[in-house]
C-alpha cells in the first residue's frame, strides 16, 4: 500500500510517502513552523511526491492529522488531503495528533503507560493516556494541568508531546515523576503514515478533532462575524 501522509496540526509542516509492502518511507520532508502552513504545504507535498517517484493516481490512501492543534493549521492539512483524495479518487483517513505522538513509544513494546500531551494554553492541555500496548487508559480530553496528575495511578509515565516538559516540570513532588520526557513540536510524519495504513477508512474520517468549544464567540451586535473553534 502506498500512503501519502500530511501533518500541519501543530508546529510542523510535513509530508511523507510510505510503501507498506517494502516497509519503506520513500520520501519525506518536515519543516518546523508556527505559521505559514498554507503557503508552505502544497510546494512541500509536490517536492515529496517528486522525490518519491510516485504519481498521485498510484497512491492507495491519503492520511492526515485531525487535531488537537492549531485550528488554522489543521484545516490547511485537511483541505489539502481532501483535495488530493478527491482529484485522485483515493480514500482519505484522519489520525489524531495524540495518537500519532504515542505510536512510536507503543511500538517499542515497553510496559510503562504513556501520556501524550499538547499545550492547549491558558493552563490547560489536551492529553491522552495509553498502556504500553496502546490500550486506552484515559480517553482524549482537554483539562487543567493539575487534572492530568491523576494519571499517576497507572504507574510511572513516559511522556511525549509539545506539553510533555511543561507537565513534567509541574508534576507533584509527592508523586513519581515521568521516566522519560519527549518534547517535539509535532508528531513524526512517518508514524502518521503508518497509522494511516493501519486504520479502516470508514472508521477514521478526515474531520477536525475538537475537544473544546470555541475560544471566542461573535458579539450579538455583529452576528455576521463567525469565529471558528480552536482544536
Amino acid at each position: 500500500m502506498l500512503i501519502l501522509a500530511i501533518d500541519t496540526a501543530l508546529d510542523y509542516c510535513a509530508a511523507a510517502v510510505l510503501d507498506t509492502n517494502t516497509q519503506t518511507v520513500i520520501a519525506q520532508e518536515t519543516q518546523p513552523m508556527k505559521r505559514g502552513h498554507a503557503e508552505a504545504l502544497m510546494p512541500l507535498i509536490a517536492r515529496v511526491m517528486t522525490d518519491s517517484g510516485i504519481a498521485y493516481l498510484d497512491l492507495d490512501r491519503i492520511a492526515v492529522t485531525t487535531g488537537p492543534g492549531s485550528f488554522t493549521g489543521l484545516r490547511v492539512g485537511l483541505s489539502a488531503a481532501r483535495g488530493i483524495g478527491l482529484a485522485a479518487g483515493k480514500p482519505v483517513v484522519g489520525l489524531t495528533t495524540l495518537s500519532a505522538y504515542v505510536a512510536p513509544l507503543v511500538a517499542e513494546g515497553q510496559e510503562q503507560p504513556i501520556m501524550s500531551a499538547i499545550d492547549a494554553r491558558h493552563g490547560h492541555v489536551y492529553f491522552q493516556v495509553v498502556a504500553g500496548n496502546g490500550a486506552t487508559l484515559m480517553k482524549p480530553a482537554v483539562a487543567p494541568i493539575e487534572e492530568t496528575f491523576a494519571a499517576a495511578r497507572f504507574g510511572t509515565l513516559r511522556m511525549v508531546g509539545n506539553a510533555a516538559q511543561l507537565l513534567a516540570d509541574l508534576w507533584p513532588h509527592d508523586q513519581m515523576g515521568p521516566s522519560s520526557v519527549d518534547t517535539q513540536p509535532g508528531p513524526d510524519i512517518t508514524w502518521v503514515a503508518w497509522l494511516g495504513a493501519a486504520v479502516e477508512p470508514g472508521e477514521s474520517p478526515a474531520k477536525p478533532f475538537y475537544l473544546r468549544p470555541p475560544d471566542a464567540k461573535p458579539k450579538a451586535s455583529t452576528p455576521q462575524v463567525q469565529i471558528g473553534p480552536r482544536a
